[in-house]
Order: C-alpha cells, then sequence, then structure tokens
C-alpha cells in the first residue's frame, strides 16, 4: 500500500488520488484558498437556488414559518453532512439540497393533507436514498430507468418555471430586464457567477422599488417548526417516487460522476446513505432533500482548491459550515422573498434553471430511436394533468415507460 493510501485508510476512507510531487504553499496560504473556494461554492449553492426551494416548500402547502424552518434545516443539515463526510473521507464531498426537487414541488399544487402530507412524503425519499446506498438492488433500478426518460420528465418539470423570465420583462420591464441583462452579462465571461449576479442586483432593485422595513424581515434566525408527517399515498407516489428519482438521476449519480472525474473514488453507497440520513433528519423539520452536489461539487473537488488532492477536503468542510451560517440566516430570506414581488423571485429562480432544463432537453432527445417516448414524458409532465391526486411527474415518467417498453417488445415498421 502506498504512503496516500495509508493515510487515507488510517482516514476512514478509500483513498482519493495521488498528488504530484511538488513544493506546495505554506499552511496558511493552503487554508485561505481552500477556505474562499469553499465560501465561494455555498455562496453559489445558496444564492442561486433559495428561491426555488422556498417556492416548492410554499407550493405544497408551507407557511412562511414552515419555509424558513424548511431552508434553515436543509441548509444546516447539508452543511453538517458536508463536514462530516469531508473529514471522516478526507475527500471533497460536497453536499446540497435537490434543486431539481424543489422545481418539482414548485411545479405541484397543494396535496390532500397539506404540509405534513409533503413531508411524509420528504421523509419517504429520504428512507428510499438510505436504502439505495444500503441495498445494490435499488440502485441498479434506479439507473436502469431510461436517461432519455429521466431527463424529459426533468424538463417537463423545470419548463414552466423556466418561462418566469420573460414573463417578468413582461410584468415588470425596468427591473425584470435589468435582472435579465446582468445575468447574461456576466455570464458570457464566467458563467457560474451568473446567477448570484443576478441575485444580487434583484435584491437591490427589490429593495430600492418596494417598500420592506426592518420589522417586514422579523428575526434573523428562524424557530425550528417540527411539523407532524401524514404518509398518504397520493403524496407518495405523486411527490416522494418523482422527488427520488430525480434527486438520484439529477444530484448524486453526477455527484459522484464529478469526485470520479477529479480523480476521487469513493464507495457510491455509504455516500448516498449518509446524505439520506441527514435528509430524513431535516424532513421532519420541512427539508425535502439533502444529497451530493454537483455543479459546485467541481469547484471544491478541482485544482481551485489546492495543488494538492489530499487536502481539498478542506474546502468541501469549509463550505459546509458556510452553508450552517447561510441556514441560520433563512428567517431574514424567507421574509424578503415574501414581501418581494413574485413575479421577480420566480424570474431569478427561472433563470437559475436554465442550464439544468438545456441539458436536460439535449439528454431527452439525443438518441432518435428514444426520442418519441422523451417527448411523450415531457408533454405529459408539462401539462401538470393530474389523477388520484398526483401529479404529472408521475405519469408523464409512466406514459412514456410505456411507449418506451412496448418500441422495445414490438419491431419497427
Amino acid at each position: 500500500m502506498t504512503t496516500s493510501e495509508t493515510e487515507a485508510a488510517s482516514a476512514g476512507g478509500p483513498a482519493g488520488p495521488k498528488p504530484e510531487p511538488q513544493r506546495g504553499p505554506g499552511l496558511a496560504s493552503e487554508l485561505v484558498r481552500a477556505g474562499t473556494v469553499g465560501l465561494i461554492a455555498a455562496f453559489v449553492g445558496f444564492s442561486s437556488s433559495f428561491a426555488i426551494v422556498l417556492e416548492g416548500l410554499t407550493r405544497v402547502g408551507a407557511s412562511r414559518a414552515e419555509a424558513a424552518s424548511g431552508l434553515m434545516a436543509l441548509s444546516v443539515s447539508m452543511g453538517a453532512c458536508a463536514i462530516f463526510l469531508s473529514l471522516r473521507l478526507r475527500m471533497p464531498i460536497s453536499v446540497a439540497w435537490s434543486t431539481p426537487g424543489a422545481a418539482l414541488l414548485a411545479g405541484s399544487a397543494a396535496v390532500d393533507g397539506g404540509f405534513g402530507a409533503a413531508v411524509g412524503a420528504f421523509l419517504v425519499t429520504a428512507a428510499l436514498i438510505v436504502v439505495t446506498g444500503l441495498w445494490k438492488p435499488l440502485g441498479r433500478w434506479v439507473s436502469a430507468i431510461p436517461k432519455p426518460l429521466a431527463n424529459a420528465m426533468l424538463a417537463g418539470i423545470l419548463l414552466p418555471l423556466c418561462l418566469a423570465p420573460a414573463k417578468a420583462v413582461q410584468e415588470k420591464p425596468a427591473v425584470g430586464l435589468a435582472i435579465v441583462v446582468v445575468w447574461a452579462a456576466v455570464g458570457t465571461f464566467r458563467k457560474l457567477y451568473a446567477v448570484p449576479a443576478a441575485v444580487v442586483v434583484a435584491i437591490v432593485l427589490i429593495t430600492a422599488t418596494t417598500h420592506i422595513s426592518a420589522a417586514d424581515l422579523g428575526p434573523l434566525w428562524p424557530k425550528p417548526v417540527l411539523v407532524t408527517p401524514d404518509f398518504t399515498a397520493a403524496a407518495v407516489i405523486g411527490i416522494a417516487l418523482p422527488l427520488y428519482v430525480v434527486t438520484m438521476a439529477s444530484q448524486n449519480i453526477p455527484g459522484i460522476a464529478v469526485l470520479n472525474v477529479n480523480g476521487y473514488e469513493p464507495e457510491p453507497g455509504p455516500l448516498f446513505g449518509w446524505t439520506g440520513a441527514f435528509g430524513l433528519a431535516s424532513a421532519p423539520f420541512g427539508g425535502h432533500a439533502v444529497n451530493l452536489a454537483a455543479i459546485t461539487a467541481a469547484l471544491c473537488a478541482d485544482e481551485n482548491a489546492g495543488p494538492d488532492p489530499r487536502k481539498r477536503y478542506r474546502a468541501a468542510a469549509i463550505g459546509g459550515g458556510a452553508y450552517v451560517l447561510l441556514g441560520l440566516g433563512a428567517g431574514a430570506a424567507v421574509a424578503f422573498v415574501g414581501a418581494a414581488p413574485p413575479t421577480l423571485i420566480e424570474a431569478v429562480a427561472g433563470l437559475a434553471l436554465l442550464g439544468a432544463l438545456g441539458n436536460s432537453l439535449v439528454g431527452a432527445v439525443t438518441d432518435p430511436g428514444d426520442r418519441e417516448a422523451a417527448v411523450v414524458t415531457l408533454v405529459v409532465t408539462v401539462s401538470g394533468v393530474q389523477f388520484f391526486g398526483i401529479s404529472g411527474a408521475f405519469w408523464g415518467l409512466l406514459a412514456g415507460g410505456a411507449l418506451y417498453a412496448a418500441k422495445r417488445r414490438l419491431p419497427a415498421k
């Protein structure tokens, strides 16, 4: 066993990539670099999608206090999970909430049973993620879902939300156009910072054009709200199962891929299991799903976080700490979003989801043989049809899956 493998094994996790023999910077410089990258990753991750999370929780019945509690629970849970896994494995394991899952909630209607039924669905989703980590056949089943159909379902979830920026420009031309222009301009040079820049501009313009007093913002630190779960068939089928599928397909599996690309090869099962366990802890307080980060994970896993791959875990751990602090300020974020014009908040959320929409559309229609089934999945999902209180995402996947299976069994004519 090599020296690096011995060190990783003694740290309690699989070996990361071997560093190139080189003279690194001093400890203080390394920590500053890791800290800067970790803070940027947390700010980008939080600011890019917290509005989507709040909209999703509100759509499925959360009150303002419950939405604030959910945002805080998610931030604290995923921050603690990132710190725990990064320090335990000595790898840059970045953890996030499920942005596609929040988009799924934002496109859903309130379920029978109110927010308690939604929380019951969150618990089921987290439990399924834990079981995926412990029981390999379930993980293989998720991987067996045709990628074009999973991408088409996600695209159908995202498409209505991504129309919001255009609507904002129509309804509030000056402010809406300014937000879109800043997003486009910054994205031309640094795509990663485009949405955070749009968020900052939106905050400034909303503050300047809307009367929001300190009393409106209320306490910075929200109170945790424990919600009694209600397990209903409609919520489990309409929320939990689609939430589980999009979280695994759009967050956990890509999160593993990002680590692999950067030379880290952790065992996926334990990572899924631990993120699911932290999701179980956050769900009773309104958190919808905790999972591996995909986009911001690359910040902490590549050489931006330091020249020595064995020490990049510090960036992910510091990013986790920043998420905890951001979560403690969730009360003000929720109050600000609640006082701001909904159209503008939805516009920022829509801009944040455009990249995911583009990727999912490409993944859905790339293969000509699967294109028709993918389009059926997309159309049914976008339609928002509901039967027996079950959302369109489930029916879209079911309809597309039926056509996909039929085409596999019957010869083409």
